[in-house]
Formats: C-alpha cells, sequence, structure tokens
C-alpha cells in the first residue's frame, strides 16, 4: 500500500469516528443558534452592512431536527413493512433506561400512516441502552396515487434550561418566520402541541412546502415528526400540498406508540444555576420592552413582540405601514468592536461619530441583505464602559416580506434617542 493510500484509510477511519462520537443536536438547538445569530449579525453590520440578517439558522427551513436523521438513500417503493439501515451515530449526555431499535422507529412510523400507501427509502436510528444514548428517529417516504410525501419523526429530550420550556416547539415570531401559520395548544396532561405550515426556505412563500408538528411532554420529551410536500425535504419546488393534514401529522405524534421510544430518553437534567456575574450580564426582555414602547410615538399599535434577554423585536404601525423595530443590548463589546465604529467598508449611508461622553455612534441607512426591496436603518452605539445598545428598524414587518411604506416610521434621530436611553440598563 502506498503511503497516499495508507493515508487516505487512516482519515477515512478517523472521520467516521469522528462522526460516531459526535453529539446531538439538542433540542434547543435553533433558539440558541439564533441568539447566537443575533449577536454576530450586530458585529458583521458594522463591519459591512446596515442590514445583517437574522439568524442564518432559520434561512435554510431546517427549524429542528431534519440534520440529525439518519440518512435516507433510495430503492424501490415497498408495501408497509419494517426496513432500512441502522445509523447510530450520535451520543447523548448520558444512558438510557431502556432502548429501541432502528427497526422498531420505523415500523411505528409506518403503522402510522393511512393505509393505501407504499413506503420508500426508510431509514431509522434507535436507541443502546447499554452504553451512548442516541436520539431515536425514522424517516421515509410516503406516497399514493395523488403524490409523495417525506415524512420523519425525532424522539428527544430538551437541553436543561431550554428558553421557554418548549425548545423549538414555540411558535418562532413573525419577525424571523413571516410566513409561518403556526398554533400553540395547552393540553390538558401538561403537554404543548405546536403545528405548523411553512416552506422549505421560509424566507419565501413559495416552492415546497414543510409541515410539521411538535409535541413538548411535560418532563421534557420532544416529539416532533415534519412533512415535506412532493418528497423529500429540497427533493420538489411545485409548492403541492404535503400528502397528510396536520390532524394526521398530530395523531401520529401523539400517539401512545411512542411511549417506548420516550422511556429510552435519558431522564431529564437539572439547568445549572445562574452565577450571579452571569446574571449581572442581562438585560431582562419585559425592561427591553417597556423601554422601546415608551418611545413609540402615540396613536400607532404594537404588535408580535419577540423578547428575551438582551433582544426584542416588535412591528410598529403608525397608520401608514407595519414597521418592524429591535433593540439588541449587550456589555463587554469594547474588544470586540475594535476599529469597526466606523464606516470603512460600510455599504450605503453611513455617519460615525462620537459624543462628549465618549459614547461612539454609527448611524447606517440601507438594503435589506434578504434580497428584498425592504430598507434597514441602523444606530449602534458603544459607551466608553463596553455597553452596546443597536437599534434598527425595517420598513416592513419582516426582511423578507414585501415593503408595507416607502420609509421606516422612526427617524435616526428617534432611534439614536432610544439607543442612548440608560433605563436599558437601570431599569
Amino acid at each position: 500500500m502506498s503511503p497516499n493510500e495508507d493515508f487516505e484509510e487512516r482519515l477515512t477511519r478517523a472521520m467516521s469516528r469522528a462522526t460516531s462520537e459526535f453529539p446531538p443536536h439538542s433540542a434547543d438547538l435553533v433558539r440558541r443558534s439564533i441568539a447566537r445569530g443575533r449577536r454576530m449579525r450586530l458585529i458583521r453590520a458594522t463591519q459591512v452592512a446596515a442590514a445583517a440578517a437574522f439568524a442564518v439558522v432559520v434561512a435554510g427551513g431546517t427549524l429542528m431536527v431534519t440534520d440529525a436523521f439518519g440518512s435516507g438513500g433510495g430503492g424501490a417503493p415497498e408495501q408497509l413493512r419494517p426496513g432500512g439501515p441502522v445509523h447510530p451515530t450520535e451520543q447523548s449526555p448520558s444512558p438510557a433506561p431502556s432502548s429501541i431499535s432502528a427497526e422498531e422507529m420505523v415500523r411505528i412510523l409506518k403503522s402510522l400512516l393511512p393505509p393505501g400507501g407504499t413506503v420508500s427509502a426508510a431509514s431509522g436510528r434507535g436507541s443502546d441502552g447499554g452504553g451512548p444514548v442516541v436520539w431515536p428517529t425514522a424517516k421515509l417516504t410516503y406516497s399514493t396515487a395523488n403524490g409523495s410525501s417525506g415524512i420523519d419523526i425525532a424522539v428527544a429530550r430538551l437541553d436543561a434550561g431550554a428558553a421557554d420550556g418548549q425548545g423549538q416547539g414555540g411558535c418562532l415570531p413573525v419577525e424571523v418566520r413571516p410566513y409561518d401559520k403556526c398554533t400553540t395548544q395547552k393540553l390538558p396532561d401538561g403537554a404543548v402541541l405546536n403545528t405548523t405550515e411553512s416552506f422549505t426556505y421560509p424566507s419565501s412563500d413559495t416552492g415546497q412546502k414543510r409541515w410539521y408538528v411538535v409535541l413538548t411532554t411535560r418532563d421534557g420529551a420532544q416529539l416532533t415528526v415534519q412533512e415535506f410536500g412532493g418528497g423529500g425535504e429540497k427533493g420538489s419546488a411545485s409548492g403541492v400540498d404535503p400528502l397528510l393534514s396536520i390532524a394526521q401529522l398530530t395523531s401520529i405524534v401523539r400517539s401512545p406508540a411512542w411511549d417506548r421510544a420516550i422511556a429510552a430518553l435519558p431522564a431529564p437534567e437539572e439547568a445549572p444555576s445562574a452565577t450571579p456575574s452571569t446574571a449581572g450580564k442581562r438585560v431582562p426582555g419585559a425592561r427591553l420592552t417597556e423601554v422601546l414602547k415608551s418611545h413609540l410615538p402615540r396613536g400607532g399599535t404594537v404588535s408580535d413582540v419577540n423578547a428575551d434577554d438582551a433582544l426584542v423585536q416588535l412591528v410598529y404601525d403608525d397608520g401608514h405601514g407595519k414597521n418592524m423595530v429591535q433593540v439588541d443590548v449587550q456589555y463587554d463589546q469594547t474588544k470586540d468592536l475594535a476599529g469597526l465604529m466606523g464606516c470603512a467598508d460600510v455599504s450605503g449611508e453611513c455617519e460615525a461619530t462620537t459624543l462628549a461622553d465618549g459614547t461612539k455612534v454609527k448611524k447606517v441607512k440601507g438594503r435589506s441583505e434578504k434580497g428584498g426591496s425592504a430598507v434597514v436603518w441602523l444606530v449602534d452605539t458603544l459607551r466608553q464602559d463596553g455597553r452596546r445598545v443597536a437599534v434598527r428598524e425595517v420598513n416592513s414587518y419582516a426582511e423578507s416580506t414585501p415593503v408595507t411604506r416607502p420609509q421606516p416610521a422612526l427617524s435616526m434621530e428617534q432611534l439614536l434617542a432610544i439607543a442612548l436611553d440608560k433605563r436599558f440598563f437601570t431599569g
């Protein structure tokens, strides 16, 4: 064997081991990624544009666990019967009290489909009760005379300290997912049921449709079933409705047949307590909302409020069209923004100044990076002690939607007044 061939073989083995040891996507992956994306977007906005995108993870249409599924593969259609290879690859934090096989996951999913259809490209992933635990999943293509749908299910345990106790189960805000049709229902047993009609590419209201239902139990188990119209994910651009209705997907995810898969999940872990230093570096979403609302001109209406620690988004309508307004608040940004509070390499209109108290101010007017015709106005401020407040607005209720007014509702001076408000930090 030549040295090159030996190297390639060793590299292949190493990559295989890395894949098998890689931890699973946590159940609150997207919400945490959105939060991180917001932080990164602000830094990038100071470098290249006034209109940085919302969290990049939502642009591809994968809200939950689609990347965690075992690979599909082709195959001739078959009648509803178990099948598909096992792909045990991902490790979870703690051992499970029982186990469920990949074949059983596929069998259960098939048994819950409407009769009369055929299944192809079925695969699954089970759990291993004697060692590292993986999140059980199953996926397949379901076909009838009316067409095909890609369907998959995943059973997971929420990470400790998930943002709202639901992980990704909650409806995402209109500013992020403008074309979603989402509902939330609290069930008598304490579980939360979310249903969503969306698109594989959620920044558009055309293309392949993606419907999904999320059931989050009271003790933090989360079952997600999703369906792609016309075939597997990104396998069609026709815009046809998925074969199974939201009611049928709900029936699948609520079936007691998944009890064994839930029992195979690791026990919930307690969330680590926040240290005083960490707690002191966050601004509550309620305070952000209150301060921002106090600056909005009277006579308008406020809707679609989306607030968490360090960020608030809302839609303001003064009677002349909807307008998204967002405020981000951060600490300790002096080092991260060194040299970036000027106008170098910034597209659009830019003005950078320093106030008498040493606060650096950057004002930018530009186009949305979402590719539409929306206008984005940004006022970014950095105090001498590293506290940063960035205020931005869009002349629509989301960057990827058609404009609803010729210009944003608030002037740059009004945005600056919001950014300089000390109440964000003092309450």
